[in-house]
């Protein structure tokens, strides 16, 4: 064998050595850092929250908001409806978080609103957030995804009040 066949064989051994070197420390920050995640265009505002509330000089008496008739079909999770997230399957099973306005996001990364440690649970796995007056999951490019009342998600989807949403080895439902 010839000594540039061999110096070629070492140069090429060396690169590939290199980009596997590469390619292992990219899937670890990936993996400890999270990937970018689109956000939701923002909802649009009611046409009375734009008025100051100092504008109004007359009293106006509070009218009562009229009773909204049930449904047979599934609930939508809205503003009104949804309390509290429960755990129903997993490792944490049986856990009752109370929902605030603000998005909550789920992984296995400490820096999440709730915190799942499986091996089949990304590190920023879902979210859920209020998007206007509806609650709202979204799949954050998880590995394994983000399943809502059986169905998987893939561009945000409005939550049903009691339907099961799986993520990873946990399931966990939206209740009043």
């Amino acid at each position: 064998m010839s000594e540039l066949t061999l110096l070629l064989l070492q140069i090429g051994f060396l690169i590939l050595l290199w980009f596997f070197v590469f390619a292992v420390v990219y899937s670890l920050r990936a993996d400890l850092f999270g990937v970018k995640v689109r956000k939701l265009p923002e909802p649009a505002a009611a046409p009375s929250a734009s008025a100051p509330a100092h504008a109004e000089t007359t009293p106006v008496a509070p009218v009562a908001a009229p009773a909204r008739p049930r449904s047979s079909g599934p609930e939508k999770a809205t503003r009104d409806t949804v309390a509290r997230i429960v755990i129903t399957s997993g490792p944490k099973t049986g856990l009752e978080l109370p929902l605030g306005s603000e998005p909550l996001t789920i992984g296995r990364s400490s820096e999440s609103g709730l915190v799942i440690r499986d091996d089949y649970t990304s590190s920023h796995h879902a979210r859920l957030l209020l998007w206007g007056e509806q609650w709202m999951i979204q799949d954050l490019d998880s590995t394994n995804g983000t399943w809502h009342d059986g169905e998987r998600v893939t561009t945000p989807v409005p939550v049903i009040v009691g339907a099961p949403i799986k993520v990873g080895a946990t399931t966990f439902e939206l209740r009043k």
